[in-house]
């Protein structure tokens, strides 16, 4: 059997590149090539942007022009400067991103050139409609880096042209230089620190030629190195393993702190229940058996009879808020009893269909639970409806089961989660549960709540 060694070029083209540039036959490998092909049409974006973006381009030029030949008077200098200034910002703000946009993703196919690592924008994808994706565009960080490379890639062509051209054209001198001086009598070749006037005195500077041009393949190489850098740092978002990873960790993290609390809130209503009711249970039996020792009808017979209404009172009351923490029903017998209880409790008429073959995870559970109790108390606070169905039931869905609770009051509808009436506080409660809840209540009713709540066994507790 025959084996071999995979191997595997690591993501990024700095290391690439700078790996390739760091062997001998860097001159003439594919590299190279691919280094020179970024270079010169480096230079074509940026001349090509420097025309299109000259509007954005302009006020700053007038800027820099009043900073470094101000014109006569001081007050016609400050105005100039003010007025460039603000039209710079108004252009860049208005017009930065739709020529930044376009640019970015052709520089983000570019850069694969030296970069054959994932090269993704790191836009979000915006709401559908036109004032949705402008909102977007404009808000988000990713748009802004571009429009910064929008006005950093004139400078680099600029730069890369006179450079790298004046390297090329010396180069190109060199290796001319015979046949420059054979054809004109009289002509001579100039470098500065040489003069040649003959075919003899110009054959040893042709023979620097090839130098010029291996210095002009590395400068190539460089400045695609550090042009491939900016890009990615300006232009790239984070690949999406690494995003996955974040949303995992969040997940996870947004997990254990429901779990947490959910501990915290039985622990709570454990000490509640089998402590302070179970004393003020014992208080109200004692004053039972104090009025026993005293005259029927006394002052003093009065007093024990009114602190035991009271007692009766407040373990009626712990009950209730023991029950608003976390119901023993819901632990000891499920979400379908639990749900009951709630009907039983509603001045509301309440006919619930609960359709479950199993017991749910209790995270689960819970969050049905309260739902469909915040969902209950708002059609008795806030509609007028004479009538609610509670409907629960398991759906399938990708990767699993998902619970489905649907909450319908028979009132005249028109609710708004804007109005505060505990329709935020619900979504909020199922989205951190990677649950949906969606809301439809047309004017003249009925209102509807419908929750899908993921069935993630692997959390389950202990009961």
């Amino acid at each position: 059997m025959t084996t071999g060694t995979v191997r595997q070029r690591p993501p990024g083209a700095p290391a690439d590149l700078l790996r390739a540039m760091a062997r001998p036959r860097f001159p003439v490998s594919l590299w190279s090539l691919r280094a020179l092909a970024f270079s010169v049409t480096t230079v074509v974006t940026g001349v090509t942007a420097m025309m299109l973006a000259f509007p954005l381009y302009a006020p700053w030029l007038m800027v820099a022009v009043a900073l470094v030949d101000p014109p006569t008077g001081s007050n016609h200098r400050v105005s100039l400067l003010v007025f460039g200034i603000l039209a710079g910002l108004f252009m860049v703000v208005c017009f930065g991103p739709l020529l930044a946009l376009p640019l970015g993703a052709v520089e983000r196919r570019r850069l694969r050139l030296v970069s054959p690592g994932p090269a993704d924008s790191g836009h979000r994808v915006p709401p559908p409609g036109l004032w949705g994706w402008a909102r977007t565009r404009y808000t988000e960080a990713a748009t802004w880096r571009e429009v910064a490379y929008l006005f950093l890639l004139p400078l680099i062509s600029f730069s890369l042209f006179m450079v790298g051209g004046a390297l090329v054209a010396f180069a190109v001198v060199l290796m001319l230089g015979p046949l420059l001086v054979q054809d004109a009598p009289g002509s001579q070749i100039s470098l500065g620190f040489v003069t040649a006037t003959t075919v003899e005195d110009a054959l040893p500077l042709t023979l620097l030629s090839p130098v010029a041009l291996l210095a002009a393949v590395y400068l190539s190489g460089l400045t695609s190195y550090g042009h491939g850098v900016l890009g990615r740092a300006l232009l790239v978002g984070p690949p999406k393993e690494e995003l996955r990873a974040e949303l995992t960790e969040v997940t996870h993290s947004r997990a254990r702190l429901v779990d947490a609390f959910e501990y915290e809130r039985r622990r709570i209503e454990r000490d509640l229940h089998d402590g302070a009711q179970q004393r003020l249970v014992a208080l109200n039996m004692d004053l039972g058996m104090a009025r026993l020792d005293v005259d029927e009808g006394s002052e003093a017979d009065r007093r024990l009879s009114a602190a035991q209404r009271k007692a009766d009172d407040l373990i009626t009351e712990l009950r209730e808020l023991v029950r608003g923490i976390h119901p023993r029903v819901l632990t000891d017998r499920g979400l379908p009893a639990a749900l009951g209880e709630l009907a039983d409790h509603s001045p509301v008429p309440v006919t619930v269909e609960a359709d479950l073959p199993r017991r749910l995870p209790s995270h689960v559970e819970g969050t049905a639970y309260f739902v469909v109790a915040e969902a209950l108390t708002n059609v008795y606070k806030h509609t007028e409806a004479n009538a609610a169905t509670v409907h629960a039931s398991l759906a399938p869905r990708p990767g699993g089961e998902a619970l489905v609770v649907e909450v319908t009051d028979y009132g005249p509808g028109g609710a708004d989660p804007a109005r505060g009436s505990g329709l935020t506080g619900m979504r909020d409660r199922v989205s951190v549960m990677g649950g949906t809840m969606d809301l439809s209540s047309p004017q003249g009713g009925p209102t509807r709540i419908r929750v899908e709540l993921p069935c993630t066994i692997d959390r389950t507790e202990p009961r």
